[in-house]
């Protein structure tokens, strides 16, 4: 009995593999999808970071001259910047529908 178990399980595991890649190649990216991430590749990573580090720098010029709200408002945009650089360099590195 315990010489098929493991061939039960990877058995089972070849399948879920196979259904797995199956998944993936009946789903595919729409022409939005596709031509946003077209664009967003053509821009360097580093844009992104540097966005957003601009935007702590002016966050913090706006704290200093007392203008609290527009402080705020500004340094709320750090996280999607940094966001929208990960999602460049996912782009970059697995692209949209890759299939190796």
């Amino acid at each position: 009995m315990s010489s098929t178990a493991p061939q039960t399980t990877e058995t089972t595991s070849r399948s879920s593999a196979g259904q797995q890649e199956d998944g993936l190649r009946q789903h595919s990216e729409g022409i939005v999808a596709r031509t946003i991430e077209q664009q967003t590749a053509k821009l360097p990573s580093d844009v992104f970071l540097w966005a957003a580090v601009g935007s702590i720098g002016v966050s913090a010029l706006l704290q200093l001259k007392g203008r609290q709200k527009e402080s705020l408002f500004v340094g709320q945009w750090v996280s999607p910047l940094l966001l929208f650089g990960v999602y460049n360099k996912i782009v970059k590195v697995a692209g949209s529908d890759r299939s190796s």
